[in-house]
């Protein structure tokens, strides 16, 4: 049997290599997985583009220039040697872009187990979790692709939702959404108002070719278009949450607000391959929003685990609302997949479309 996988120049994301090999012999305690969907969206640029900073390069190993970007998704085993997983099981978890993977299951539970693989360690353990889908409600397994898709992003929307509520919105009249059409960004904006309350106006920034979509799922005070920035209300105290990466946005709107910026985080990245200097800007100076970091701290204060069944329930919310807005494509094959995630890089996949992905044939 073999395993397809797509690796990625981790200098030039655009610029991608199918790599076969033949699985070898399984070995004891661990499982093997075929690799059934993943979701494609602006995250997995983000994962690419923080590969070495947070350590995404290290979970699925490839050449050293070449990397594996995860994704999340939906995956069966199909072989065992651990004693407390049998084949048929499904998983949802961290995957590569690839049609197979083993896995070293520790600290199993009923619901979960983590891969204990020695490499996998040190990272941060959110992402060595996965989830045996048979002990989960019913809505969630009506969900798989959705879950793919638009979970991680959600929950991400909703950390970063908490930690501007558990920080009094930094004073904020006004919260300012870079890329709001990006998943993250449409789920910030669904958690500011319908989650956590926030009595301000919430922003939106985005292309033009977004604003109708997201003028629809109706989570936004004002849908702003790049270049417009002009357009930004400069006397209220704002909060910049930038989705997209662009370096030609966050200084615009850094520019137009001064020191009425209060807070400026970087998210994701649409525009991954755009200049993000920002030196000597007026305001709160940028900085990168790192969700474990919060998280470890909601589990100080809430409990171990409490932040995810949060973020769980919200983001199955936010996804029965909004999964009638979004057009899910299905590509499979690595060649499929290989140009499907060119287009993404391009931005050529627009916000109200979501993709799912299978290297298996």
């Amino acid at each position: 049997m073999d395993n397809s996988e797509i690796w990625v120049d981790r200098k030039d994301f655009k610029d991608t290599t199918i790599v076969t090999t033949e699985l070898g012999r399984l070995v004891d305690g661990d499982i093997r997985v075929r690799i059934d969907k993943f979701g494609l969206t602006a995250n997995n640029v983000g994962y690419a583009l923080s590969g070495d900073m947070i350590g995404y390069w290290r979970y699925f190993p490839a050449d050293g220039r070449r990397g594996k970007v995860p994704a999340w998704g939906i995956a069966e085993v199909i072989e065992s040697k651990s004693a407390d997983i049998e084949p048929g099981e499904r998983l949802y978890g961290f995957f590569p872009m690839a049609s197979h993977l083993d896995l070293t299951p520790g600290n199993i539970k009923a619901g979960t187990f983590e891969d204990v693989a020695t490499h996998r360690q040190p990272l941060p353990e959110l992402y060595n979790e996965y989830h045996r889908t048979r002990a989960e409600p019913e809505y969630l397994k009506a969900l798989e692709d959705e879950r793919c898709l638009l979970f991680p992003l959600f929950m991400t929307s909703f950390v970063l939702g908490d930690y501007l509520d558990n920080n009094n919105f930094f004073g904020a009249d006004q919260i300012i959404i870079g890329s709001v059409s990006s998943k993250t960004g449409l789920g910030l904006a669904a958690v500011l108002k319908e989650v956590v309350g926030y009595s301000g106006k919430v922003i939106g920034l985005t292309s033009p070719a977004n604003a109708e979509f997201v003028e629809r799922l109706g989570d936004c005070d004002e849908i702003i278009s790049y270049g417009n920035e002009s357009e930004i209300n400069n006397d209220r105290k704002s909060v910049l949450v930038d989705m997209s990466g662009s370096g030609e946005m966050v200084r615009n709107v850094h520019h137009r607000l001064n020191d009425n910026v209060v807070q400026s985080m970087g998210v994701g990245a649409t525009h991954w391959d755009e200049d993000r200097s920002q030196a000597s800007l007026p305001g709160a100076k940028p900085e990168f929003f790192f969700a474990p970091g919060h998280i470890a701290k909601r589990n100080q204060d809430w409990g171990h685990g409490v932040i995810f069944e949060k973020a769980n329930a919200s983001s199955a919310r936010i996804a029965r609302k909004i999964k009638d807005q979004i057009k899910i494509e299905y590509f499979n094959g690595a060649a499929n997949v290989g140009e499907i995630w060119k287009d993404m890089l391009e931005n050529k996949v627009p916000g109200s479309t979501g993709v799912m992905a299978c290297l298996v044939e």
